[in-house]
């Protein structure tokens, strides 16, 4: 199933996608449901209405606007390592998003107005969301973990991103990191997302196109590893890394400014399109 949040009527609602509609389910969001450890499917026969909205009218949200974590992955896929003139780690290099950063699909990525920013810098990913936790997670086990995949964008402010060795301040500026546009359950997708493809595009054209297949840490490893030290909730977000192609490690430099349109595609899942503001001028 394909799992929407949205606003409708002033309110924050949950919707189920069917082709170009999007069936009401009612004003219980993902997160509320996960922590219950609520079967989703299940969920959404029982409480399906009979309203349905046009996908295209709607205002999207993102899928959970308030996650436990969002724990993201660096250097994932070795040829962005390489752009990015860093040696491959051998183990996955960590760091966190706040939820004040996430902004859904079809709303504008902000970029920020400090004055020695030159731009946003996209980053295509795929965001695993997870419906059951815990700690020392088996490999062999993490992918029972997964309730669902979705769609991020984990654009960065690079200046601010390097500014000191840890990155928390360039991959945290407010409405930064889009997410969306649905939650697509596991049971419609390959084990551990293998072998999609990833795609990102700025104003039409393709700037990073891989296959799931390249990341150095696979998805069941990524839970098995984090679970060593963090125990894992129902609804956190592991945004699982980008590969090669972005903006700052080209020549001359290709950052996103006011008035681009950067999608994300991920094949089965869909497509995550957000066009680029500048912030306002207090």
């Amino acid at each position: 199933m394909r799992f929407v949040s949205f606003q409708h009527n002033g309110k924050a609602m949950l919707g189920v996608r069917e082709g170009e509609h999007v069936r009401v389910l009612g004003d219980e969001m993902l997160e509320s449901l996960l922590a219950r450890g609520t079967d989703l499917c299940d969920y959404a026969k029982t409480n399906a209405s009979v309203e349905t909205i046009p996908a295209a009218t709607i205002r999207f949200l993102p899928p959970l606007k308030h996650p436990p974590k969002i724990i993201c992955v660096g250097l994932n896929f070795a040829d962005h390592t390489s752009e990015s003139k860093y040696e491959q780690p051998d183990y996955p290099t960590l760091f966190l998003r706040v939820d004040t950063s996430l902004v859904a699909h079809d709303e504008p990525m902000i970029r920020p107005r400090v004055t020695d920013s030159e731009g946003l810098d996209f980053e295509g990913e795929i965001a695993v969301v997870l419906g059951k936790g815990g700690r020392h997670i088996g490999k062999e086990q993490a992918l029972s973990c997964v309730v669902g995949y979705s769609i991020f964008n984990d654009a960065s402010v690079r200046e601010y991103q390097f500014k000191t060795p840890q990155w928390t301040m360039g991959k945290n500026f407010d409405s930064t990191g889009a997410f969306g546009p649905d939650l697509v359950t596991a049971d419609e997708l390959p084990p551990g997302i293998k072998g999609l493809r990833l795609e990102t595009r700025l104003n039409g054209n393709v700037v990073q196109s891989a296959n799931t297949d390249e990341m150095v840490f696979d998805v069941a490893s990524l839970i098995s590893i984090i679970s060593e030290g963090i125990k894992l909730e129902p609804g956190d977000v592991i945004v699982s890394g980008t590969p090669s192609g972005i903006g700052w490690a080209r020549n001359p430099k290709l950052l996103m400014k006011a008035g681009d349109v950067c999608e994300v595609t991920v094949e089965k899942i869909g497509t995550l399109r957000n066009i680029i503001h500048d912030e306002p001028a207090e």
